[in-house]
């Protein structure tokens, strides 16, 4: 048996030694004895025997790591090196008896040399429990028919033990070339570690490794990795707070902490992370952090692997909640335990992007200062002073290492100054931010301090990456310290996409670049708005502050609007911008609450917002904060439909706000709508009169005028048919607009309904009328499962012809829609306790409902079924969607219009409705009264 070379051995011990009773896993020499005692047979009956007895090994000493790792639930890097330990044994063990039992080869020559090598992660010595394992054969030259059929069947064997194995064969000469063409195979070589087999061939391989592809390299190999990782992390999201990471390839995973350990390696020689710090690299206490990152993320990756019995390294919702359990966190007041797993998760996260600032400043300085730096143009200008800080190469610098100690006001002023001047902070001055933070705790109150963070967080330039630099070195979180409450904290839902602290600073961004003009396309009332909104340091305050207090339990824009009393006078605000935050943080969530789930048509709607609102100002600021609020959510959330709404809404508002509460401006509204219909559409003054007799004004007024001309040729294209359907995709909504004009009667809505969803179609907002000669007028927005436009051919047809069925009662619609899988599984992970809400008292002639549910396929359908069986009649429907849950609001009266009064039938209608929120069909049935 050969031994393991003396470097190569020691390296073994050390990277195992942290996994306590080793043999208990796996003992070596019992299973030898098992293998030397199978009898003597044709190859292919020794190689099944020998493996049987390797899997029942190899199965056992994984569930006994399972198993450690369920009672030690944050040892990630035991449970992670252990698997690698694992499979060491049964690598060592497989090989002796292929090459003694197998294919003995007593006498080999020179050129029949062979050694085996773990690489990639399995090289450096981690394994998940479900990860490939990566193995490569190395030969001195060209392979001989004994490499080869050694190497067959050992892979065969290890096929046959279940694993997912990477593998390459390879002589010496063909390793050198290979790795010098090819990065990735470079980088998986340079982690190369000796697991068995000739050792003098390692050395050899190591050597030449060293010397002819690792050699004067360093600065290309730095530069490809720095590249590679910025792809990665785009096409993860580019932000380490996403709500539902990947734990290996995400930003501030796993990969990150090994492409600084790869870089260390290449360039220093590193044998481990712990060498980085005697390389200079990182501080002892940067170590620290190094290691708990790791030692958390390895813990969270392997028990995503044992859950999901699979190789999975999302971290998605349903995880986050069993993994939470797992690893033994609690709830608390306010947060319940999974807020508090993923906290601590996106907190190591963020200590990973700290320490990649940190280690790749040394590397630009050692290997960057030759030429230009890693990913930026070169700065040629003389170092300068700015303030008392200095620059260098074009990054604002310290002058001296106690420069923020000195005067801790500077830990403010770093960043002021860099937004302010359009300057990247050197990331040595960021390594000694985040080592002098906590001193940002005893200048909270120091006037000059507050003025500068005021300065920076209406800065005209780019305050969202500045603010985003002074969270990641933790001054932001000490110096407001209940931002540093939110810094982290994930909201444990499907709607939002980002921790709050990194939601915020993306809301202060949009903020700047709507000031900025940056985004006329997409918000063009918001641009044209800014320049008229006269506090404008009160808007950005309540950006920063709108979602300050989550995680308190309770209300968090009551909260938050305390907070905001308390810490504005502390920025330096006076009492009227104070009282201006406080009432945006407020009210911040009552504009798109009444734009998405109100009739803006019922002028009621529109009083009783402006009434709330009372001021020009406010509307204009309430109307920013609602748009950078909605934006900053995550991409997709925000559309066209949504930009609508806010304009209606702010249009009939501001109308009100400024002609007072009588409808003066409703009817010339609806009469400029009437005459640019009758001009589009060719009218004479008798078509005109006639389509103001058949349509009621709540129409005119509830409809743009785009939608009305669709409207109205519809009709005159109908020529009277009992049906006629249209469907439109419309890119600038994001939707498209379904129109049904048929005539009316009692379940037309819920069948229509029904009817779009079979067909695939996801209903986010519906107006239905009814003419004055007993014809219905009903405008469907339906967008596809992800959320665009229906606009496919065939989607389209189906949807017609879909409609066309349920209305003539041709085919089964509810087997249709029970049939029908469900596209949202990821909501399973989440509780939406359903809830009715019954309001009469918010509009003058409609009994207004509200249902909050899961939102579930077709749950307009059966709400709208749950109506008619309570014989009531819809008047409009509002669809809000927030991740996994719904609300959906519907305008209605009784079958004689009116309003509905009686207290029984309100208990009827509500026990309706909440079974069909929650999906119980024949409970709807039962309901008695109404």
């Amino acid at each position: 048996m050969p031994a393991a070379a003396p470097v190569a051995a020691g390296a073994a011990v050390t990277r195992f030694d942290q996994v306590p009773n080793r043999r208990q896993l796996f003992d070596r020499r019992i299973i030898a004895e098992q293998l030397a005692a199978i009898p003597d047979g044709d190859a292919a009956a020794l190689r099944r025997a020998a493996t049987a007895v390797l899997k029942d090994a190899l199965e056992g000493g994984r569930a006994r790591t399972a198993q450690r790792l369920s009672d030690q639930p944050s040892r990630g890097l035991e449970a992670a090196a252990a698997g690698a330990y694992l499979f060491d044994r049964v690598l060592r063990l497989l090989w002796d008896f292929t090459t003694q039992r197998l294919y003995p080869n007593t006498n080999p020559t020179a050129a029949e040399r062979m050694t085996l090598i773990a690489v990639g992660g399995y090289g450096r010595g981690e394994m998940a429990p479900h990860s490939d394992i990566d193995i490569g054969f190395l030969t001195p030259w060209k392979q001989t028919p004994w490499h080869e059929q050694v190497i067959e069947s050992m892979l065969y064997s290890l096929w046959d033990l279940g694993l997912k194995v990477g593998h390459s064969s390879r002589s010496l000469d063909e390793m050198v070339r290979q790795a010098r063409a090819d990065v990735t195979i470079r980088t998986a070589l340079l982690e190369a570690r000796y697991v068995w087999g000739d050792t003098a061939l390692y050395a050899d391989a190591a050597r030449r490794f060293k010397t002819e592809v690792q050699a004067d390299t360093a600065r290309s190999f730095i530069a490809d990795k720095l590249a590679e990782r910025d792809v990665r992390h785009r096409k993860m999201g580019d932000s380490r707070y996403v709500v539902e990471p990947n734990v290996k390839e995400g930003k501030g995973g796993l990969r990150d902490l090994h492409t600084l350990f790869w870089i260390g390696k290449y360039a220093y020689n590193v044998g481990s992370s712990a060498a980085l710090v005697d390389a200079g690299l990182l501080t002892t206490s940067e170590y620290r952090q190094f290691h708990r990152a790791e030692n958390f993320l390895w813990a969270v990756r392997c028990h995503l692997h044992l859950l999901a019995g699979r190789a999975e390294d999302r971290l998605t919702f349903d995880m986050q909640r069993e993994i939470a359990e797992r690893m033994r966190f609690t709830d608390r007041p306010g947060k319940s335990r999974v807020e508090r797993f993923m906290q601590l998760y996106f907190l190591q996260a963020k200590a990973v992007g700290h320490l990649s600032g940190v280690f790749l400043a040394h590397l630009d300085e050692t290997f960057a200062a030759r030429g230009r730096r890693f990913g930026l143009p070169t700065i040629r200008r003389r170092p300068r002073r700015l303030d008392g800080f200095v620059l260098d190469r074009g990054r604002l610098a310290l002058p001296a290492d106690d420069f923020l100690r000195a005067d801790p006001v500077r830990l403010v002023e770093l960043f002021t100054l860099a937004e302010a001047n359009g300057l990247e902070i050197h990331p040595l001055a960021m390594r000694a931010a985040a080592r002098d933070a906590p001193l940002a705790a005893g200048i909270r109150r120091d006037p000059r301090a507050n003025a500068l963070f005021l300065d920076l967080l209406t800065g005209r330039r780019d305050p969202e990456t500045a603010l985003r630099w002074m969270n990641e070195a933790g001054v932001f979180g000490r110096f407001v310290p209940d931002f540093g409450r939110v810094v982290a904290q994930m909201q444990f839902d499907m709607y939002h996409h980002y921790t709050v602290d990194e939601h915020t600073i993306r809301a202060i961004g949009l903020l700047s670049r709507i000031e900025r003009g940056l985004l006329k396309d997409d918000h063009p009332l918001a641009t044209a708005l800014f320049d008229k909104i006269v506090a404008r340091r009160a808007l950005y305050v309540a950006v920063l502050l709108h979602d300050i207090a989550k995680g308190r339990g309770g209300d968090h824009s009551i909260l938050g609007a305390e907070v905001a009393e308390r810490l504005c006078p502390r920025f330096g605000l006076s009492a009227a911008e104070t009282e201006t935050v406080a009432w945006l943080v407020r009210w911040h969530l009552l504009m798109s609450a009444t734009a998405f789930k109100r009739d803006l048509s019922d002028f009621k709607t529109i009083l009783d917002f402006a009434e709330q609102v009372a001021s020009p100002q406010r509307l204009m600021m309430l109307l920013v904060l609602t748009v950078v609020d909605i934006r900053a959510v995550g991409p997709g959330i925000w559309n066209g439909w949504k930009r609508q709404l806010l304009q209606n809404l702010y249009e009939s508002a501001e109308e009100v706000l400024r002609l007072g509460h009588k409808q003066r401006g409703r009817g010339e509204r609806v009469a400029v709508k009437q005459a640019a219909v009758a001009t589009a559409m060719g009218w004479d003054e008798a078509s005109l009169q006639a389509a103001r007799r058949r349509l009621p004004e709540s129409y005119w007024v509830a409809e743009p005028g785009e939608v009305l001309e669709a409207n109205m040729r519809l009709v005159e294209r109908s020529g009277g048919v009992p049906l006629s359907i249209e469907a439109t995709p419309d890119s600038e909504q994001g939707a498209t607009l379904v129109t049904v004009y048929a005539s009316d009667h009692p379940g037309l809505f819920y069948r229509i309904a029904g009817a779009i969803h079979a067909a695939g179609g996801n209903i986010i907002d519906a107006r239905i009328h009814t003419t004055r000669d007993g014809r219905a007028l009903d405008n469907f927005l339906v967008q596809d499962p992800l959320g665009r436009p229906f606009d496919d051919p065939g989607q389209l047809s189906r949807i017609r012809q879909g409609i066309e069925d349920a209305l003539a009662n041709r085919g089964r619609l509810g087997e249709r829609l029970l049939a029908k899988p469900a596209p949202r599984l990821r909501s399973d992970a989440f509780t939406v306790q359903p809830d009715v809400l019954i309001d009469n008292a918010a509009s003058n002639r409609f009994t207004v409902v509200e249902v909050n549910a899961r939102d579930r396929p077709a749950l307009l359908h059966h709400l709208a079924q749950a109506l008619f069986q309570s014989k009531v009649t819809i008047s409009s429907a509002h669809v809000a969607t927030y991740g996994e849950r719904a609300v959906d609001t519907f305008y209605v009266t009784d079958l004689l219009g009116d309003k509905i009064s009686s207290t029984t039938r309100l208990r009827a209608l509500e026990k309706r409705l909440l079974a069909a929120a929650i999906g119980d069909v024949e409970a709807v049935a039962l309901v008695e009264g109404g």
